[in-house]
């Protein structure tokens, strides 16, 4: 079918981006939601103050709005003299969202944990930091696995408002050719595209799980 021929190409094209948003994102947010989610737990009143400010915006505004406000927002700040690029653009308001709800996940994490292990970590003369990253953050990950993959999924739907900033993304694809050849068939042939990749990220949680199933 002409609807296929078209469609298979641009939806090739379509998932490079959606993949390329996917994979950035989870690579940054997730080592700098455990940095944040640390720092709102901090002592300091100004430190917390100013991540749990940050979070709250994040978590607050629809990503779209974010996404839009990054890009174009700079645009009428001429005081500024500089401006992101789509994909500069993308990049940042899919991190800095991602960043803020993973954080919340982590720290509910982290507070789980019983304080008993970090003071008789504290007593074997455990430094701090050897403390949190081979003792606490395996159980905290343990913990968080189900909200964190919840999340993960999340992004990969979230990926289609990439369409706002002119970027040609899978979802943008079926639009494409369904407007082409007045056709629903695309939409449901992407559904699908995005039930497989679901489906194969479900996997993986599921064996990430397994692998952190001995902290008990």
């Amino acid at each position: 079918m002409k609807v296929f021929e078209m469609l298979i190409p641009m939806t090739i094209e379509g998932l490079k981006t959606t993949i390329g948003v996917f994979l950035v994102t989870l690579i940054f947010s997730i080592p700098l939601s455990i940095i944040v989610a640390k720092l709102r737990m901090s002592k300091n009143k100004a430190i917390a103050n100013i991540t749990g400010t940050y979070i709250y915006i994040m978590r607050g505004t629809p990503l779209l709005l974010q996404l839009m406000f990054i890009f174009f927002g700079f645009h009428f700040v001429p005081v500024i003299g500089f401006a992101f690029g789509r994909y500069q653009a993308i990049f940042i308001a899919f991190i800095l969202n991602y960043t803020a709800y993973f954080a919340e996940i982590f720290r509910g994490g982290i507070n789980s944990i019983d304080v008993g292990q970090v003071e008789a970590s504290t007593v074997l003369g455990l430094s701090k930091t050897f403390t949190f990253m081979k003792v606490i953050l395996p159980q905290v990950i343990k913990n968080v696995m189900p909200s964190i993959g919840n999340e993960v999924i999340t992004l990969v739907k979230d990926t289609s408002l990439v369409y706002i900033l002119g970027v040609a993304d899978a979802l943008k694809a079926a639009k494409s050719v369904s407007n082409t050849y007045s056709t629903f068939i695309p939409y449901i042939f992407i559904g699908f595209v995005y039930l497989v990749i679901i489906a194969f990220l479900t996997k993986i949680l599921g064996n990430v799980e397994k692998r952190f199933s001995y902290y008990r």
